[in-house]
């Protein structure tokens, strides 16, 4: 059945329930049945709305639904198009009763962090005067030893170390959303990677700002291709991140990072730089920002290489932009709760940041060798610092149908879509987590299944 015919046999129910509802319903039920293929654009609200006889509005809650469902997925700029099925949490759904392998979510696996905090919580509980501290307001922008600590923390990325150029936030996320309220305004046109961090996707939705990806290849964005963005979208910001670029792996060599900051001198882009997984680098290269302090903003965070739980991250930028940002702090949170900002300084202090980082390095250097052996053969990209495989998927599969043959398997990954920014087409290509498995065996079973599936012709692997 086309869109068309299905658009115009579509019920809006008897009254029973909400029409936003009994659209969503019917969308739900024809992509479930594949009668809408995965990366079919969904028609304009507009346009829909306008067939039906319904609002804007009620095409808009049964759009939000979908997505919720992970049934679809917006991208800024371009529209609504149809995904694999899968749960609202984003991850694909396996059969009835089956408990499904993780390889789609990035989280950090578990080492030494709960003796870690054990100990950093029993030396505070000695230290009187500064419980009393952590227990009380602060400014927006953190305490000052916090903000001393996340300096000597960022300059392992070739920053100044200077404390007055960093405040503390909650996580990278947080303090991307503080970066773009107060820098951009909706309508503003914002540039990124073709393939980009989905949280920003989702702040640029909220905020009304239009997403352009800029070409790159094997060592990243491509400084010609932003040269050409930033002049014709007469735009100046960028968003980016050079090292361990998820989902696909690349780190910009050095030469690559001076070309693209030379483009952002002429051009005068101010960077918004992501460094949150380049902190599993031992030797990190420098970050864009050493060649413009005053045009650039660092965001780091320990959530992606220890724990999704601590929330403490750091931007660094000019300081004349941080008071800027203390007035988004405060109209979101009035400031930081000092506490776990507390725990990540003790962990600096003490050495036990470097140890429990060094520790996931160590894990997952050990499931990249089950993957090297399980995947040999294939084209993919990896890092020996990096939990995050990139696998192009060979000829002819395709990714929303490769991912639903993995789902009904029992094995869960994320698919280009998740990744792709506005009309940007989205490679047939699948990003594999380590991390997010239980253990390593659980980690070598799921992939012993993928291998299977990827050997195998796609009309075989779909058959019933």
């Amino acid at each position: 059945m086309s869109f068309e015919q299905l658009i115009s046999t579509a019920s809006l129910g008897d009254g029973s329930k909400p029409k936003y509802q009994s659209i969503a319903e019917d969308l739900a039920q024809a992509i479930v049945n594949g009668q809408l293929p995965v990366g079919e654009k969904l028609p304009p609200q507009r346009s829909l709305a306008h067939r039906l006889g319904v609002t804007t509005g009620t095409i808009s809650r049964a759009y939000a639904i979908l997505e919720r469902q992970g049934l679809a997925i917006a991208r800024v700029g371009d529209g609504t198009y149809v995904r694999a099925p899968e749960t609202a949490d984003g991850s694909a759904q396996p059969d009835a009763g089956q408990v499904p392998i993780d390889l789609a979510h990035n989280v950090a696996m578990f080492g030494d962090e709960t003796l870690a905090l054990t100990q950093a919580f029993e030396s505070l509980a000695q230290d009187g005067n500064l419980l009393r501290q952590v227990l009380s307001y602060q400014s927006e922008t953190g305490m000052r030893r916090h903000r001393e600590a996340g300096a000597q923390w960022l300059r392992r990325f070739g920053t100044s170390g200077a404390w007055n150029r960093v405040m503390v936030t909650h996580g990278a996320q947080h303090g991307l959303a503080c970066v773009l309220r107060t820098v951009a305004r909706p309508g503003d046109a914002l540039l990124t990677e073709t393939l980009s961090y989905p949280g920003l996707q989702a702040l640029a939705r909220s905020m009304r700002l239009q997403l352009i990806g800029i070409e790159t290849d094997a060592q990243g964005m491509v400084p010609a291709a932003l040269e050409r963005a930033a002049k014709t979208f007469d735009t100046k910001f960028v968003y980016c991140a050079p090292s361990l670029h998820n989902p696909t792996s690349a780190t910009m060599p050095q030469d690559r990072r001076e070309a693209i900051a030379q483009v952002a001198r002429n051009c005068g882009l101010y960077i918004i730089e992501d460094c949150v997984h380049a902190a599993m680098q031992a030797h990190p290269l420098p970050a864009l920002s050493t060649w413009l302090p005053e045009q650039s903003f660092l965001l780091s965070s320990f959530s992606k290489v220890l724990a999704p739980g601590l929330r403490v991250g750091y931007v660094e930028a000019a300081p004349q932009w941080l008071s800027k940002f203390a007035a988004s702090m405060r109209a979101d949170s009035w400031m930081v709760a000092p506490l776990l900002p507390e725990i990540a300084t003790r962990w600096l202090e003490s050495g036990a940041m470097e140890r429990l980082i060094a520790q996931q390095r160590a894990m997952t250097a050990e499931r990249l060798l089950s993957a090297h052996r399980l995947l040999a053969g294939l084209d993919y990209k990896s890092d020996i610092e990096y939990p995050l495989i990139w696998l192009p998927l060979p000829e002819p599969w395709r990714a929303g149908q490769f991912a639903a043959a993995l789902r009904q398997a029992g094995v869960l990954v994320r698919t280009a879509d998740h990744f792709a920014v506005g009309r940007s087409p989205a490679p047939h290509a699948i990003r594999i987590s380590l991390n997010s498995a239980a253990s390593v065996a659980q980690l070598e079973e799921g992939l012993v299944i993928l291998r299977a599936l990827l050997d195998s012709p796609p009309s075989m692997a779909m058959d019933p």
